[in-house]
């Protein structure tokens, strides 16, 4: 286990539902690996239901709601993608509150595949360097980001550093690039 991120609490924002789960299990591996505390925030308390794809997979205990937490708790943030998550949470005020408290704080954010959308419409992309799942290029260009088709993207032209990936395929270097980030 490394200790790259000891003492760092890193923040898990997932919908109820929707959530691609290997996108969520896998830097939270990495973040724990490193040394890192993870945890889950949700818009609600209980569980989440993961999703292999389309298909139900895992629950997962809420640690915490965008109800009771804000940016000051964490040290960072990682956005997991899922077509689902981001299109409920980016209609959630207080989840879309929640990410641009991050961007406000100059703390580092990873968001991978479909999540960008709530970083959309939290209007924190503009300027920025990021990839994306590709159907979302459009939206991420018309809301003023750079899109590029690159495996990851870590752009620190703004006032934090975001951590950008396309899908699970590459999640490898995006949660290298994520601990890399978060340790600062």
């Amino acid at each position: 286990m490394g200790t790259e991120l000891q003492g760092k609490t890193i923040a898990f924002l997932a919908a109820p539902e929707g959530t691609e789960q290997v996108e969520l299990t896998e830097p939270w591996s990495a973040v724990q690996q490193a040394g890192g505390t993870p945890r889950l925030v949700s818009t609600q308390s209980g569980r989440i239901q993961g999703f292999d794809h389309l298909d139900k997979a895992d629950h997962f205990d809420v640690d915490t709601t965008v109800e009771v937490s804000d940016q000051g708790e964490f040290d960072g943030l990682v956005l997991p993608g899922g077509v689902a998550n981001p299109d409920f949470l980016r209609t959630q005020p207080k989840a879309v509150a929640f990410v641009k408290g991050f961007f406000d704080a100059g703390k580092p954010v990873a968001a991978i595949c479909h999540a960008p959308w709530t970083m959309i419409e939290a209007d924190v992309v503009r300027g920025r360097r990021v990839t994306s799942w590709p159907s979302l290029q459009t939206d991420l260009r018309n809301a003023g980001a750079d899109w590029v088709d690159e495996e990851v993207v870590t752009c620190e032209g703004g006032p934090n550093t975001l951590v950008t990936s396309r899908k699970p395929d590459d999640l490898k270097a995006f949660c290298q690039a994520a601990v890399r980030v978060f340790a600062g």
